[in-house]
């Protein structure tokens, strides 16, 4: 079984099976590996099994050798927008480095009447330089990377309002509202930064999203996201908080343990080395009151979804017994 993280959201109709306190996106990597079949397959997955939505990264590159073939992220969700019809579809992040912040908004307002108002926006700086090199796409510095990610937000969040003032930055300057404006969009931001991330998040975005860590490293962020939200007029609590990253786990220790002794074949690891680096890393573990106790904590300090990240798209072989598994875990809390 590959148990590797997942995003979602089902805020609507079905949001799901899961307890209230924890909930389940499923979240893909197709330039690792996946058709758009790939892609529509783990979506109506996902759609099925209740969860909250289904998310995919965008990447027009991977470091593997073969290069497997990289859909583009918006264009497959335009068609999951229409061959699904309940759960939420978002991505994890666009790079602002990719598209200058009209197309995306002109493209984020397009995918929310596509899909009847189930579109989250994820948006990025951008981190890739590789595959920005082999593209041919600009990779400014980090300051600037950042500058623009700041401006392009601020003027999202204009322009979805229907704000026609126009936006005015150092690097965009826009006159042209957005139409259609969108009914049901949501923007995520997301990152591991102490300070900048989180600000932005507390004053701009409807989700804070963190990868995968432990949950006494996550909440002095979740706390400076809340703070930022009350100093910018914002309801804290209103800003929902996920995070996204892989699991290991079994419905009880022998399949916990056949499939841990699995993935550590597959990365040419021991099993006990593969466990103490997932656990390094706070990967949730294991089976039962263990797995539940790990969900608690991320709920105890605010995250209210779990974004399960499965690699690759095209091989969905065990996510219904990690779907069962987590079921079984947060049903508990």
């Amino acid at each position: 079984m590959k148990a590797e993280a997942a995003p979602g959201s089902n805020s609507g109709p079905g949001r799901g099976t899961y307890d209230a306190m924890m909930r389940f996106s499923l979240m893909t990597e197709p330039q690792l590996g996946g058709t758009y079949d790939d892609i529509l397959a783990a979506a109506r997955w996902a759609e099925r099994n209740g969860m909250k939505s289904f998310a995919r990264s965008d990447h027009y590159y991977s470091g593997r050798n073969p290069k497997p073939a990289a859909t583009d992220a918006l264009t497959t969700l335009a068609g999951l927008a229409r061959e699904t019809s309940t759960i939420r579809l978002a991505v994890l992040v666009t790079p602002v480095t990719f598209r200058h912040p009209s197309v995306i908004a002109k493209t984020a307002a397009t995918l929310d009447q596509m899909s009847g108002g189930r579109f989250d926006l994820g948006i990025g700086t951008g981190w890739m330089k590789a595959e920005h090199e082999a593209f041919g796409i600009p990779f400014p510095d980090w300051t600037e990377r950042f500058d623009r990610f700041t401006e392009a937000l601020d003027y999202l969040t204009e322009a979805f309002a229907g704000i026609d003032a126009g936006y005015d930055g150092t690097y965009y300057t826009l006159a042209a509202d957005v139409q259609p404006t969108p009914s049901g969009l949501r923007m995520i931001v997301g990152g591991t930064g102490k300070t900048r991330t989180p600000t932005l998040a507390g004053r701009r975005a409807d989700e804070y999203n963190h990868i995968v860590a432990h949950a006494v490293d996550i909440a002095p962020k979740i706390a400076v996201m809340r703070a930022s939200a009350a100093d910018s007029g914002r309801d804290p609590a209103a800003v929902e908080v996920s995070v996204m990253g892989p699991v290991l786990v079994g419905r009880d220790e022998t399949e916990y343990r056949d499939n841990l002794g699995r993935s550590a074949s597959e990365r040419g690891l021991e099993p006990a080395e593969l466990e103490q680096r997932l656990l390094q890393a706070g990967v949730p573990l294991g089976f039962g009151d263990r797995l539940t106790e790990h969900f608690a904590e991320l709920a105890t300090i605010g995250v209210d979804t779990y974004y399960l990240q499965w690699i690759p798209t095209d091989e969905l072989d065990g996510l219904d017994e990690t779907h069962l598994a987590l079921s079984q875990a947060v049903s508990h809390l």
